[in-house]
């Protein structure tokens, strides 16, 4: 792709401007020369408090709160049946992420939706985000619920959330969804890494502007950019060895036209030693009715739902 092509990449929900490339963390659009074509490609990955004791949750009008390692940690209960975790995006809330799949998922499990560090509701601790310790916070909050074992569903960083979860904590997970996320650097375009060098918080989604003010103020927005920038500007990724060790049972899904290649989201699947891999036509998080899609048909949330249940009731 020559320099000059307009490359908008979103991830985290965050803006990047560097040069005529531009990234909007949280969904990609590449336009490319290759064939005449305009190729589509999107992406991946990018308080009100109450107080109580350390180890107890607690109901407030708005959901409830725990809390979690020097945090108040927001999260949601919908739901009877086997315990799902649902783990959002960078950028997001769990309604922005998940709203229109936790009434159909709802059905048959009970659904605990959380806010990680400086998202939504969750209030910020005087550290960097990190995916350790949002698994940390996560397996935290599961064990003041008494969940000893659980399913997992994380998307875009949240599945990257989820991989750590499984890494950390492999007896607290059962079967896992990572749905458009990657485990290393070279499964993205590098004008993707390049944009982390100047970001440009106005190049951010409107719509994760105006779901983040609902809940908080300006400063918190701008804190939650900020530090979704500083995580991935400095993220590693996961070895083979690392993604191989993970023993749950694994679904890979992602979008035939997400940021990471359908060819990463295979070779991820291959290497996790139960993994499985759907690609599903759509950007990314499209196929589940993700905010930044509002008009996605309720035929593909349907379908990615079916999906989800096949695999969490499979059984082997």
């Amino acid at each position: 792709m020559s320099q000059s092509a307009p490359l908008i990449v979103g991830y985290a929900h965050l803006a990047i401007s560097v040069a005529a490339v531009h990234l909007d963390i949280k969904f990609i659009t590449m336009k490319s020369t290759i064939n005449n074509k305009l190729t589509h490609i999107p992406l991946i990955i990018m308080a009100m408090m109450t107080a109580g004791s350390a180890t107890q949750a607690q109901t407030t009008e708005q959901g409830k709160y725990a809390n979690v390692n020097g945090i108040k940690m927001y999260y949601e209960i919908h739901g009877t049946g086997k315990p799902l975790v649902l783990i959002h995006g960078g950028g997001s809330t769990l309604s922005t992420s998940f709203a229109r799949i936790i009434p159909i998922l709802s059905k048959t499990h009970q659904i605990i939706a959380v806010e990680l560090q400086a998202h939504g509701h969750t209030s910020d601790r005087d550290a960097p985000e990190t995916f350790t310790q949002d698994a940390d916070d996560v397996a935290e909050l599961l064990r003041q619920l008494n969940i000893s074992k659980t399913d997992v569903l994380g998307f875009s960083n949240g599945g990257q959330t989820t991989l750590e979860l499984a890494l950390r904590h492999p007896n607290l997970v059962d079967r896992l969804i990572v749905a458009s996320a990657f485990y290393s650097r070279d499964a993205v375009p590098a004008g993707f890494w390049e944009g982390f060098k100047n970001p440009k918080y106005s190049d951010m989604p409107q719509i994760y502007k105006d779901e983040y003010l609902k809940i908080g103020n300006q400063a918190g927005l701008t804190n939650m950019f900020n530090k979704d920038v500083q995580r991935m500007s400095v993220f590693k990724g996961w070895t083979k060895e690392q993604i191989a060790s993970i023993q749950a049972p694994t679904l890979v899904v992602i979008g035939d036209h997400d940021l990471p290649t359908p060819e990463h989201a295979a070779e991820m699947s291959r290497l996790l030693p139960h993994g499985q891999l759907a690609i599903l036509p759509g950007h990314h998080g499209e196929y589940f009715g993700e905010a930044y899609f509002p008009n996605a048909s309720s035929k593909k949330v349907e379908s990615f739902s079916l999906i989800v249940e096949d695999f969490l009731t499979a059984s082997n």
